[in-house]
């Protein structure tokens, strides 16, 4: 419980100071939905009233730097700028505590050497988006920092398109819609994210391409890009995607008896669209679906979709 004397104190402000941050650091710390008030996230400049707790999770230490690694990369395309390469399920994006190697940054910095952006730091040097462990598919990476916060500004201004196919279970209620839902920290769950009012704006556009057997197989468009988006918001809808632990809730006889083959959600991010940082043309990359994506469509009745 906070003392008298942090009455009326923002939020960021307080944080900063009891665990001896700077105020950027503690503000991102709340943005992110790892400060919360009474069990509630809330925005960084709230105002802290008499009663509040204030319970601050800090993420775990990771490496000072990554290290170069001679992982083998699937690049679709590369240039003095940028790079886009199409990630296999399994790799981690970045190092982080529990995964400081075999990444894509280390594989990243064997392949370019210092010929990646550093405006994410030694830690993500050239990251401008990702995607989860277990998802496939297509990821722009910036090789100068002019094109990373040109493609930066795209993602923020929806300039940048991103288009996903899943494999959710059971069938959705209509064919196509919008939801928009804001997306925080999960209140009880530090490790996972939820909708949660007063999160962060989060609004994905779906069409379902074809009902299978217990399942649809779904496309996807995001509008924004926050943690774990298309997962919340499926799961939301009671449709979580085939194969995922995490926000799945349950196991259908087919994640069962296919979970060697499904190692993690149904997700694969197939198509991406932007305009090149330093030529101005419009950059269109499309992802064939993976193997583990059309077995799992063949096996659940349905059509293997390019």
């Amino acid at each position: 419980m906070i003392d008298v004397s942090d009455v009326g104190k923002r939020l960021d402000v307080f944080v900063a100071e009891r665990e001896g941050l700077t105020r950027s650091a503690a503000a991102k710390l709340a943005e992110n939905g790892n400060v919360t008030v009474c069990g509630r996230v809330v925005p960084k400049n709230y105002r802290l009233r008499e009663g509040d707790e204030v319970e601050t999770v800090l993420p775990e230490p990771v490496p000072d730097r990554a290290e170069p690694e001679d992982i083998p990369l699937n690049i679709v395309y590369e240039d003095d700028s940028l790079l886009v390469v199409n990630k296999e399920k399994g790799m981690v994006v970045h190092p982080a505590a529990g995964n400081p190697s075999g990444t894509l940054v280390n594989a990243l910095l064997y392949h370019c050497g210092d010929s990646l952006s550093g405006i994410n730091g030694v830690i993500r040097p050239g990251i401008v988006h990702r995607i989860d462990k277990d998802t496939s598919g297509l990821l722009v990476v910036a090789k100068t920092d002019e094109a990373h916060l040109s493609l930066a500004e795209q993602i923020a201004s929806h300039r940048f398109e991103r288009q996903y196919r899943a494999i959710v279970n059971g069938h959705l209620r209509e064919e196509q819609g919008r939801i928009d839902k804001p997306i925080a920290r999960h209140p009880n769950d530090r490790k996972k994210m939820a909708v949660v009012a007063g999160g962060r704006e989060a609004a994905t556009n779906y069409r379902v391409l074809e009902q299978l057997n217990g399942a649809d197989h779904v496309a996807l468009q995001l509008e924004t890009g926050r943690t774990h988006q298309i997962r919340v918001h499926m799961a939301s809808l009671g449709h979580p995607l085939l194969g995922d632990t995490v926000y799945g809730g349950g196991r259908s006889r087919f994640e069962t008896s296919h979970e060697e083959l499904l190692r993690g959600q149904c997700l694969h991010a197939k198509t991406i669209s932007f305009v090149h940082p330093k030529t101005g043309e419009v950059m269109r990359f499309d992802a064939p679906l993976p193997d583990f994506f059309t077995e799992a469509l063949r096996l659940l009745g349905g059509l293997t979709f390019a």
